[in-house]
């Protein structure tokens, strides 16, 4: 069976993806990219706002015209935006042949299998994962599912339901088979980094899992992704900043800058406690880079609240921020308030923030100019060479143009010198001298997990 999948929304959809797609080819499933091959078509769909759902949307009705034309057999949406809107989908999409909520993604591999679609017989760990893009080397861990935090805008507890965190030797095997699969770059993920172990009550948080992950694996970057401020302790900051393995780098979503919008948005944070924090973490961590997001247009938002967001963001110099317009979600406190931010309005606020945003990145950046930076290359296009510094996140910060590095392999750790700036978010450089390559012995012994023999078949 030929199968196509399409991966919409965050990181830890990724995941899933990349879980289920292993164990479908396990049992018999060969994965194409040209949905115009595949029997059977799967789409991971994202509910989280209302761009989200149309994407969802559009691909769930792209796959099923390629049903009703022939090309494929069965169609299956599974999910954030089905566990929340099944029954709505399921009348108005005859077409599509199951539906899945995230709840119910267990079900995935024995409705194929009772379609007799795949194999039934198992044989590989179920942290084994098929990976489907060009960076094989960068990859992404999901330590903890779901969110207690109850933001008044977000819809994330309704799709996940409550926080629950992976046993720390569980995560710890995913990441060394990850290793085993050639993972060079792991991003730790979740809805709130911060809250891990905190429900297990075993004494292992978040902390703890970095050093576990240090001391159990090879992998040379660790990279944190999705961290409230609130949640970050002095612990966590002294193992950041005694561990180089552990990239300095934080993702940090802070969504607003008004005490009264966030009050509003029942955000743990204030604008003061924001500002604390990322003044102990810079002092803490040298040349650390910070990530957030933000909404505007929130129920409420006055030109005065844009306007105390707008200076926040001058104030701190964040290295990059993301944002996006607010929109209701159904079942969210926020769906009962009055949404009284025009689109207009949403969209022109939007446009200033990131356009500040912009001249406020390529100013940061500027101060790395002439100093020398460890970079990872990820691919060469075009002869050339494509890395990213410590400070760049994948697929969201920006690349580094490596020259000189151009016949190394992806996955390789290199010291390269900063030359300049392009487009306001990328770097140039110059490559300097070659760190670590893949397929180097590990710097240390360690145990490795047992696994199938069939793991090769989901590497490179």
């Amino acid at each position: 069976m030929k199968l196509g999948f399409i991966t919409l929304g965050c990181d830890k959809n990724t995941v899933d993806s990349e879980r289920y797609l292993a164990q479908l080819a396990d049992r018999g499933a060969e994965y194409t990219d040209d949905l115009t091959e595949a029997e059977v078509i799967v789409i991971n769909t994202c509910g989280f706002i209302d761009a989200a759902k149309k994407e969802s949307l559009d691909a769930i009705i792209q796959a099923g015209d390629l049903k009703e034309a022939g090309v494929c057999k069965a169609v299956v949406a599974v999910g954030c935006m089905v566990q929340r809107h099944k029954g709505e989908l399921e009348a108005a999409l005859p077409e599509v042949d199951l539906f899945l909520g995230s709840s119910e993604m267990d079900r995935l591999l024995p409705e194929l299998e009772a379609r007799g679609l795949i194999d039934d017989v198992p044989s590989i760990h179920p942290g084994v994962r098929l990976f489907t893009g060009d960076t094989p080397h960068i990859r992404y861990l999901k330590v903890s599912e779901g969110c207690d935090h109850g933001c008044a805008f977000c819809a994330i507890p309704l799709m996940r339901g409550k926080h629950r965190s992976f046993a720390l030797d569980e995560v710890i095997r995913e990441a060394q088979l990850l290793e085993a699969q050639g993972a060079r770059e792991v991003n730790l993920v979740a809805q709130d980094l911060a809250h891990y172990g905190r429900d297990r009550r075993d004494g292992f948080t978040l902390p703890e899992l970095l050093e576990a992950l240090v001391k159990e694996t090879s992998i040379p970057w660790l990279r944190m992704l999705y961290l409230y401020s609130s949640g970050i302790t002095p612990r966590l900051l002294e193992v950041m900043a005694s561990q180089p393995r552990i990239l300095p780098y934080l993702d940090m979503p802070m969504q607003h800058a008004s005490d009264a919008v966030l009050a509003r948005m029942r955000r743990p944070e204030r604008q003061h406690t924001i500002r604390d924090r990322v003044k102990t973490v810079r002092e803490v961590v040298p040349d650390l880079a910070i990530r957030t997001t933000c909404i505007v247009g929130f129920p409420g938002e006055t030109d005065e609240d844009f306007a105390q967001l707008m200076g926040f963001l001058e104030e701190i110099q964040f290295e990059r921020v993301g944002a996006f317009t607010y929109s209701p979600q159904e079942g969210t406190k926020a769906a009962d308030m009055i949404d009284d931010v025009p689109e207009s309005v949403k969209r022109q606020r939007l446009e200033r923030l990131m356009e500040l945003q912009r001249q406020i990145t390529a100013e940061r950046y500027e101060r790395f100019i002439g100093r020398t930076a460890r970079s990872m290359v990820d691919r060469i296009v075009d002869g050339e060479a494509q890395a990213r510094t410590v400070w760049q996140a994948d697929d969201i910060d920006g690349i580094a143009y490596v020259q000189g590095a151009e016949d190394l392999a992806p996955g390789t750790i290199i010291d390269a010198v900063i030359e300049g700036i392009e487009d306001d978010v990328d770097f140039r450089a110059t490559l300097l001298r070659v760190i670590d390559a893949p397929g180097a012995p590990p710097k240390r012994a360690r145990s490795l997990p047992v696994m199938s023999t069939s793991i090769g078949s989901f590497g490179r």
